[in-house]
C-alpha cells in the first residue's frame, strides 16, 4: 500500500524529570516563598538527556531564519541534538524540514552546508528526492514487493514559520505538541498588537560565543537586571535596573519592558542610534523602552527602539553552551546602517554576562550550595524557572506567575510603610 509519507516512530508517554516532587513544589510556590532549581538542574548528565527528549525533541524550537533560504530550491543544514536536518524552500514557496537521511541504506541525501536544488540525489545509489521530499526515482526496485516510491520519501520533521523564524517540531504527534499557533498561546498576539512583523528583519552581525555554563543559567540572567549595576556599569548608566514592567503571558513565554535613562536613545557604546531610523516605536513612550522576552524553551528576543537582538543558547552537556547574538534589521537598511557602536556594546555586554554565569555553573557544582531564594528583583527569573519546572513536572499544568509589575508594586508599598515608620518613629524622639 502506498502512503504519502514514512509512518512516524512511535511517541513514547511524556515522563517527569528526575526531580523529586518536593522539589519541584518548592519552585512552583507562589514567588515570595519559592526557591530556585535544585543544583541538578544544572549539571546532571541524566537530566540533561532528559531535556534533550523531553524538550528540544517535542517542543518547539526555532532553528532557522527563512531569509536564509530566500527562493525556491535553496536549502539550509542544521545539527541539531544529534540529529541533522535538510531545511528546504519548496517549488511551492513553502519551507519544509526533513532528516538528511536517504531511505535506502541512510546515507546523508546532501552534504553541503547551504546552496541550491533542482532535487536531492543521495551520493551513494543515487535515489532521487524532489524539494517536497518526495522519491522520485530509485533504479533496480521496480520489482520489489510492497515498495512503492510514495511510501519512500524523505521522512519529514513538522516545520512552521513566525515572522521570519523557523520552528521546528521532532514530534508528529498532535497530541503531544500542538501546533504552532496553538502552542505558543497569545505569543502571535502580543507581538501583533505591538504592530511588529520581524519577517522583514535581516540579519546584520552575528556574534558567538563558547560559554562554561548551562542553557538554563544564561535564561536566568537574561532574565534579571539585579546584576547590571556591579556587571554591566555601561548598560546600567543606559537603562536604571530597576525600573520597567513584565507582561502576563498566557503562553509558554516571558517578557516585559525597561526604560531608557534621560538622554539615551538605545543600547549602544554612546547610547545613542548613531542616525538609524525607529523600527517599531510607534510613539515617545515605545521609543523610549526596550522589550526583552524569551519564548521557551531558548529564543531570547529584545526588540530595542532601532533594531531587534535575539539570543540563543544551544546546550552542548550539561555545564556548557553554544550561544549566538544576532543583531536584526530592516532588510532594505542592513547595507546602510552604522552598527557598530550597537555590536560593541552588546559585545562587551555578553562576555560581562558570561563571565559570571560561568562562575555560578562553578559554585552551583558545589556540595555545600542548596537552591537559593529570589531577592524581590527576581520575579522575571521565577517566571522563567516556572517554565522549565512546569515541564519537569509534565503533569499537564501551568503554575500562575507572578511579575515584575506585581513586585515593583509591592516593593513601593513596602518602602513607603518603612518611610513613614522612620519618619513617624524620628517626629516621636523629639517630642
Amino acid at each position: 500500500m502506498s502512503v504519502t509519507a514514512p509512518a512516524a516512530p512511535p511517541v513514547a508517554p511524556r515522563r517527569p524529570a528526575p526531580i523529586s516532587p518536593e522539589e519541584l513544589a518548592s519552585i512552583r510556590a507562589p514567588f515570595r516563598g519559592a526557591t530556585l532549581l535544585p543544583a541538578r538542574a544544572y549539571h546532571d548528565e541524566a537530566i540533561h538527556e532528559w531535556e534533550l527528549d523531553e524538550i528540544f525533541l517535542r517542543d518547539w524550537i526555532a532553528v532557522a531564519r527563512a531569509e536564509e533560504m530566500p527562493e525556491p530550491g535553496s536549502f539550509i543544514l542544521r545539527d541539531l541534538f544529534g540529529e541533522n536536518v535538510l531545511i528546504v524552500r519548496g517549488r511551492d514557496d513553502v519551507i519544509r524540514a526533513f532528516y538528511n537521511v536517504c531511505r535506502h541504506r541512510g546515507t546523508a541525501v546532501e552534504e553541503r552546508a547551504c546552496g541550491k536544488a533542482v532535487r536531492f540525489q543521495c551520493p551513494y545509489h543515487a535515489w532521487i528526492y524532489d524539494l517536497d521530499g518526495h522519491l522520485v526515482r530509485a533504479k533496480h526496485t521496480e520489482d520489489l514487493q510492497d515498495f512503492s516510491l510514495a511510501s519512500f520519501g524523505l521522512t519529514p520533521i513538522r516545520c512552521e514559520t513566525w515572522q521570519g523564524f523557523v520552528f521546528l517540531c521532532f514530534t508528529d504527534d498532535e497530541s503531544v505538541t500542538a501546533p504552532l499557533r496553538d502552542f505558543m498561546g497569545d505569543w502571535f498576539e502580543h507581538h501583533t498588537g505591538f504592530g511588529r512583523d520581524m519577517s522583514t528583519l535581516r540579519r546584520a552581525a552575528r556574534l558567538t560565543y563558547d560559554v562554561g555554563a548551562n542553557w538554563k543559567i544564561v535564561a536566568e540572567n537574561y532574565s534579571e537586571c539585579y546584576h547590571c549595576p556591579g556587571v554591566h556599569p555601561m548598560l546600567n548608566r543606559l537603562t536604571p535596573y530597576d525600573l520597567g514592567e513584565d507582561f502576563p503571558a498566557d503562553g509558554p513565554w516571558k517578557g516585559g519592558w525597561m526604560v531608557f535613562a534621560d538622554g539615551c536613545e538605545t543600547m549602544s557604546v554612546s547610547g545613542s542610534r548613531d542616525g538609524r531610523p525607529l523600527l517599531y516605536a510607534r510613539d515617545e513612550t515605545e521609543a523610549r523602552r526596550i522589550y526583552y522576552y524569551i519564548l521557551w524553551p531558548n529564543l531570547i528576543v529584545s526588540v530595542h527602539p532601532d533594531y531587534v537582538l535575539t539570543h540563543q543558547a544551544w546546550p552542548d552537556g550539561p555545564n556548557r553552551s553554544t550561544v549566538h547574538c544576532d543583531l536584526y534589521v530592516e532588510g532594505d537598511r542592513v547595507d546602510g546602517l552604522d552598527l557598530s557602536g550597537a555590536i560593541e556594546f552588546w559585545d562587551i555586554t555578553n562576555r560581562e554576562d558570561y563571565h559570571v554565569v560561568e562562575l555560578q555553573q562553578q559554585g552551583t557544582r558545589s556540595r555545600s550550595w542548596t537552591a537559593g531564594r529570589y531577592s524581590n528583583q527576581e520575579a522575571s527569573v521565577h517566571a522563567f524557572d516556572l517554565l522549565v519546572a512546569d515541564r519537569y513536572a509534565n503533569d499537564g499544568s501551568r503554575t500562575a506567575r507572578g511579575w515584575r509589575t506585581e513586585a515593583a508594586s509591592e516593593r513601593r508599598q513596602v518602602t513607603r510603610a518603612l518611610r513613614a515608620q522612620h519618619d513617624g518613629a524620628g517626629a516621636g524622639g523629639g517630642a
